[in-house]
């Protein structure tokens, strides 16, 4: 039977439940967490994805590590999980909760294992992002996986929102914006200027379309890896639900001429495979997915990326 991480759901993918901060963290080499926070709503109803970690656990529960696809490999096999639960938020209370997301991921950090969280919006990449910066010897690249920028100056006066994490990311000197790719880019919700931020900013853009029509899944992770890990000395991959068209992801924001899930999962795999130090995936809203396509759709996300990483330990031995 498989530890509890919070009432009557389970740890991620049968992982262990640990503290971090204590020895327990010792025996494990991948850490999960959850970061259950909502800040500004910016469209309709669209709320729910501080649900997100705990649904996404408990959907988890019906998978092994076994990907036949993947020559046989058995993630779990491999790897001890530990889920070290959720980090404790402050509703309504955005610059303590940055914070605490902040704290809690340099703690993270400093065991060395390879972290994955959960969210949230897409405001929590930002102090995780910001907390690595401050612990490694170099700069950080980052690979964004997203229909849009998120790189808004604030949304009506915050300056933490979901649509705002990559214009903080831009002015953190431990970030090399050059080094960041906003990859999977499309639809009408984005604004022309978050596509001259980036630009300014010297980030780089692949779009759903550049990818589709490339018709080489490798060729454009090899692209995108390339720009992301020149000049820095991490590559973080972080990943927002509405990358993947509509019809893939229920349980996401509503975006079409997005990624299938197939092309995303393959992408996740070939950064993990060329080395990355660690992952966000966010907003899955479970309200308006009653059947949590998008909660189950993440586990294999997930699956695909500790693959790759064991891939990437073995042929850098």
């Amino acid at each position: 039977m498989t530890d509890k991480i919070y009432g009557n759901t389970p740890c991620f993918l049968g992982g262990k439940k640990v503290q971090i901060g204590t020895d327990q963290v010792n025996d494990r080499d991948v850490l999960i967490y959850g970061v259950p926070w909502e800040g500004a709503v910016t469209w309709g109803d669209y709320t729910g994805a501080e649900l997100g970690p705990k649904s996404i656990r408990l959907n988890s529960a019906r998978y092994s590590g076994y990907l036949p696809e993947l020559d046989g490999i058995d993630v779990l096999a491999h790897y001890q999980l530990g889920d070290l639960g959720d980090v404790d938020i402050v509703p309504h209370d955005v610059p303590d909760t940055m914070n605490r997301i902040e704290n809690f991921a340099g703690k993270v950090w400093d065991t060395g294992k390879f972290p994955v969280a959960f969210g949230g919006d897409h405001g929590i990449t930002f102090p995780i992002v910001s907390a690595l910066g401050k612990k490694i010897d170099g700069k950080v690249g980052i690979i964004h996986l997203d229909a849009h920028y998120d790189n808004m100056n604030d949304y009506q006066g915050e300056m933490y929102a979901r649509s705002t994490p990559f214009k903080r990311l831009y002015e953190d000197e431990n970030v090399r914006s050059e080094s960041i790719v906003h990859m999977g880019i499309h639809g009408p919700r984005n604004k022309p200027e978050t596509g001259k931020f980036a630009a300014e900013a010297g980030a780089t853009t692949i779009t759903s379309r550049e990818i589709r029509y490339a018709n080489n899944i490798q060729a454009m992770a090899d692209k995108a890896y390339q720009i992301a890990s020149e000049g820095t000395e991490a590559v973080y991959l972080s990943i927002c639900s509405d990358v993947l068209d509509f019809a893939f992801n229920p349980g996401g924001p509503v975006d079409g001429n997005g990624l299938t899930s197939f092309e995303l999962v393959e992408l996740v795999h070939a950064f993990a495979k060329k080395g990355i130090i660690g992952m966000d995936l966010v907003e899955i809203y479970p309200i308006q997915d009653p059947n949590d396509f998008s909660s189950h759709l993440a586990s294999t996300i997930i699956l695909y990326a500790l693959a790759g990483n064991i891939l990437h330990e073995k042929e850098n031995k």
